[in-house]
């Protein structure tokens, strides 16, 4: 699921984080406050007011996974409220000039509101500008084409709580830990807004408010292939390490394998993401205490009940985001559904019982 996140590096530099432990916040583009997603929610005179419209949409995608499932069923299960019609989705496998073609093809269809993540920013500038003149409404996920305007261009851009995601990772790993000890921090060594934001919100949160844990090794990586290698390193030089957080699932992997290598059963991983391997390994009692991730369905329901509003032609908030969740052995059933609107691997699953 990471690397539906990655594709959304244009933002780097412009969405930013508040800094100063509890109270940090991610906040948008321009400064702007983040909207819970909660808080958009239709009323049933909304809903009355679109119903009989024919109003249509069209969801149009990066990239088709598990995470771009979940956005699409939340987003299909709004609109059906509404009485909205689907009348495209596609998947531009990561092509930008793709991804113009499914634009340019959707229209033809006429919808009145997309969702999209634009996959580049100058290509998507130009690449929505006749829907703009089609008087279509559009809502971006994580990333925005460049030079438009909230209000005049976009209903919004929905994320997930980036700071909330790096927060909660590190209260879980402090919680595992009885809020002391050693840990290691293996972060993403790459200019990746997603994963850059998250990582340096674990590092800020225990820094600023757990005092008896201490970061004493640090490690950046960006190949999850030498991930194994560089947590064996690390475990070398600092061998009573109670924990260790891994900036997503597949490098945590590699990392878990690293600590059953060396017959380590002590050492706590926390990572982000939904994964079956390491969730395999938390449910089973193993080095993994738990596993942050977003609401990728919550992302879609938010997403089209803001296309809605937009086409009521209510004011709509700039930029909103969708809470995180901490998923661990105890909840992981409910957790994966949570997230991506589907259950948890049979295995995950079985072992968990």
């Amino acid at each position: 699921m990471l690397i539906d996140r990655l594709v959304a590096t244009a933002l780097a530099g412009s969405l930013m984080l508040l800094a100063g432990g509890a109270g940090a916040q991610t906040v948008g583009p321009s400064g702007e406050t983040a909207t819970p997603s909660a808080e958009v929610r239709l009323s049933d005179a909304d809903l009355a007011a679109v119903k009989e419209k024919g109003y249509k949409a069209a969801l149009l995608w990066h990239t088709s996974s598990d995470f771009t499932n979940a956005v699409t069923s939340g987003a299909k299960d709004e609109f059906a409220r509404a009485g909205i019609q689907i009348v495209a989705t596609t998947d531009a496998g990561f092509d930008a000039a793709r991804q113009r073609s499914d634009i340019e093809t959707a229209l033809a269809a006429k919808p009145n509101v997309i969702l999209s993540l634009p996959l580049d920013p100058v290509t998507s500038a130009e690449a929505f500008r006749q829907a703009l003149t089609d008087g279509t409404k559009l809502v971006f996920l994580s990333n925005l084409p460049k030079g438009y305007k909230h209000g005049t261009d976009y209903a919004a851009i929905v994320t997930d709580d980036l700071f909330q995601m790096g927060k909660q990772a590190a209260d879980a790993l402090a919680k595992a830990l009885d809020g002391k000890g050693k840990v290691g921090y293996i972060f993403h060594d790459a200019s990746y807004y997603v994963t850059n934001q998250r990582d340096q919100a674990f590092k800020t949160t225990i820094e600023k408010d757990y005092p008896g844990i201490k970061i004493v090794a640090e490690q950046g990586i960006s190949d999850p292939a030498r991930a194994e290698e560089l947590a064996s390193a690390m475990l070398v030089q600092h061998p009573d390490l109670d924990g260790i957080y891994v900036t997503w699932a597949e490098p945590a992997d590699g990392v878990l394998s690293a600590l059953r290598a060396g017959g380590n059963t002590k050492t706590k991983i926390v990572t982000l993401d939904l994964a079956e391997p390491v969730a395999l390994d938390m449910v089973k009692g193993g080095n993994v205490t738990a596993l942050v991730a977003d609401k990728a369905y919550e992302l879609g329901r938010a997403m089209a009940a803001v296309g809605v509003k937009a086409l009521l032609g209510q004011e709509t908030p700039a930029f909103v985001v969708a809470p995180a969740l901490t998923v661990t052995k105890q909840n992981v059933a409910q957790g994966w559904k949570d997230s991506l609107n589907r259950d948890a691997p049979q295995s995950v699953l079985d072992a968990a019982k």
